[in-house]
């Protein structure tokens, strides 16, 4: 989940950008082999928000390539939904916004199948599990304890909580002496937000904010290890001066994991500062990158491209960071020009000497972001409707690179991009798709590539390292937006797309299909943000990961869901007040107003594996 930022509305761009008209992609064909599975195992079905996860992240170990991970945000360890703070506050913790102070919310996942099964192990930590729901929050507001947690460890021991953005990747573990080898042994990184235990100024390691950028990681995972804390290291800050007006957001982690780069082993983190909170100085964005050449123990950050402000360069926010087979980094930025709906640009910015040094930035690939209704109570651009989930970066560019990981030697180095835009027109939103043969100089012309009757909403591309092949997973809603009702089913599920790439010099697509589309979709109208009871919640992203021999994807998945007839009135009346109307109601499944299974909205994945 992002901070809480309200995009600008801004003038629309005009700018052109470096498009080559290529070979256009086929449309989606009849559906694959690909399997679903449940993810977040360790969630329980009912009591919310402990029953909440969304915007999962994806790795697969290069080295073992039936070992996937991946990480989501993740209520599993929150106390359940105080009455109190539902019925007064309309959210489940109080004091309003803590998520119970202290308490982890990133969950890590475990796949030694190819994504067949997955296990979320118990680690030790804080946890409000115990708090008592029907307790006076105000006066005697939960109070978390030391006891079993299913969250990434070692936060509270080291007085941070993990709380938003999860990101994943894999990289060769260093030897002692620092050097980088793939026979020392590979290394998980896991990359989140964090604040202190009580979500003030972190005050430590230079950190004069209330949120910084951290990486923990995780030596030669296997399934017979998985469950050892000890093996976690202490999460490590990427920035080290943080000013107290800055916002750090929507981080995402790569691991150099292809053996032919000059700067194996490398590993980078990109961001975005929001560098005054306040608003003031026009309120600067600016894009970040940290880099760490010693298996993310140390790092060292800086601005990769000049400020945009509100008015009149537009803002960046959202990012993915991946590196080719020579270890040239490519980070692509969303260059908003926000509106109804936002047009704007995927920006591209590269480093050849392993992050020194960047050039400059460039606007590559048109995209729209498919804004067309602000939720008058959220103050957010929302994709289905009255209290509806948000969807501010649909529209980012999510990439991957045939890197050739792990030797680098079959590697094509072809760029990928896929996500979900919404040029043509409300209700019609879809995942596009472009790729680049030429190191980013020039792009395909983006092509629509999802199914036709579904809305996208959000998208993500991986490609096999030689090349092979490209992966595409998006989440999807099959409903029109409703801005007059919540009396409707707003139905969303996951879709993972391939296509063969038979021609490495062209690097066009061949005939897409269908791997797997969800079959039983769930409501979004079940759905809760937890803090926030009043707007429905799917998150930001999905993730896909792709190897030689197959490829997978992650999703929010609301099919073990179930609508609340007395919270869809409540949001109606809500909205038709212009306010929140109180008593709201108490979600809790078994003693409040709500079904025991409202609110759970879990991550699967789905593999061809």
């Amino acid at each position: 989940m992002r901070a809480v930022v309200k995009r600008p509305l801004l003038v629309l761009a005009t700018a052109g950008s470096l498009i080559a008209s290529l070979s256009l992609v086929g449309l989606p064909q009849a559906h694959g082999a690909g399997v679903q599975a449940l993810v977040s195992t360790g969630s329980p079905q009912t009591t919310h928000p402990q029953n909440a996860q969304n915007e999962p992240a994806l790795a697969v170990d290069p080295l073992h390539p039936s070992t996937l991970v991946a990480g989501a945000n993740d209520l599993v360890d929150m106390q359940p939904c105080s009455r109190d703070a539902a019925t007064k506050h309309a959210a489940c913790s109080y004091p309003l916004g803590t998520f119970n102070l202290g308490v982890g919310l990133q969950g890590v996942y475990f796949s030694f199948d190819r994504g067949h099964n997955w296990i979320q192990p118990t680690y030790q930590g804080l946890t409000a599990v115990g708090c008592d729901p029907t307790a006076d929050s105000i006066t005697s507001p939960c109070q978390p304890t030391a006891g079993p947690i299913h969250t990434v460890p070692n936060f509270y021991e080291n007085g941070l909580r993990s709380r938003s953005d999860p990101g994943v990747a894999f990289g060769p573990k260093p030897a002692a002496d620092g050097t980088f080898s793939w026979s020392n042994g590979t290394r998980l990184y896991y990359s989140t937000l964090a604040t202190n235990l009580t979500d003030t100024t972190i005050g430590t390691e230079g950190q004069n904010t209330t949120t910084g950028v951290v990486v923990s990681h995780f030596d030669d995972l296997s399934a017979a290890n998985y469950q050892d804390q000890s093996r976690w290291s202490r999460p490590f800050f990427v920035d080290k001066n943080v000013g107290p007006t800055a916002g750090l957001d929507k981080e995402q982690v790569w691991a150099d994991n292809a053996a032919t780069s000059d700067f194996f082993g490398n590993v980078y983190v990109c961001y975005t500062d929001f560098h005054s909170l306040s608003g003031g100085l026009n309120f600067p964005l600016k894009p970040m990158v940290a880099v760490s050449r010693d298996g993310g123990t140390t790092w060292t950050s800086r601005q990769v491209a000049p400020p945009t402000t509100a008015t009149p360069t537009g803002s960046h926010q959202g990012c993915t960071i991946r590196t080719d087979s020579h270890g040239v980094v490519y980070v692509f930025f969303t260059h908003f020009f926000a509106g109804t709906p936002g047009h704007g640009f995927h920006q591209m910015i590269k480093s050849v000497d392993g992050g020194r040094s960047w050039g400059p930035p460039q606007d590559v690939l048109p995209m729209n972001d498919a804004c067309w209704f602000v939720e008058q109570l959220e103050g957010r651009c929302v994709y289905d409707g009255i209290a509806g989930a948000r969807t501010d970066l649909a529209a980012m560019p999510s990439v991957d690179i045939a890197n050739g990981a792990p030797t680098g030697e079959d590697a094509t180095n072809e760029i990928v991009d896929a996500w979900s835009d919404g040029r043509d027109g409300l209700n019609h939103e879809k995942t596009f798709f472009s790729y680049s043969t030429n190191g980013g100089d020039t792009w395909s012309t983006p092509t629509a590539i999802s199914n036709f009757g579904d809305r996208s909403a959000y998208s993500a591309p991986s490609i096999a390292p030689d090349g092979s092949r490209v992966y595409v997973v998006y989440q999807a809603v099959s409903a029109p937006i409703d801005t007059t009702s919540t009396a409707t089913a707003r139905p969303e599920f996951g879709v993972l797309l391939s296509a063969p790439i038979p021609d490495a010099t062209t690097g066009t697509p061949g005939v897409w299909t269908t791997e797997f589309s969800g079959a039983t979709p769930g409501d979004l109208r079940g759905t809760s943000q937890g803090r926030l009871l009043y707007n429905e919640f799917f998150g930001d992203y999905v993730y896909a990961i792709a190897t030689r021999d197959y490829g997978a994807g992650v999703w929010t998945d609301t099919q073990r869901t179930a609508d609340c007839p007395a919270m869809d009135a409540w949001r109606k009346a809500s909205f038709d007040a212009g306010h929140r109307v109180f008593p709201a109601p108490w979600p809790l499944g078994g003693v409040g107003d709500c079904p025991a299974n409202f609110g759970n909205n879990d991550i699967f994945s789905a593999t061809t594996g």
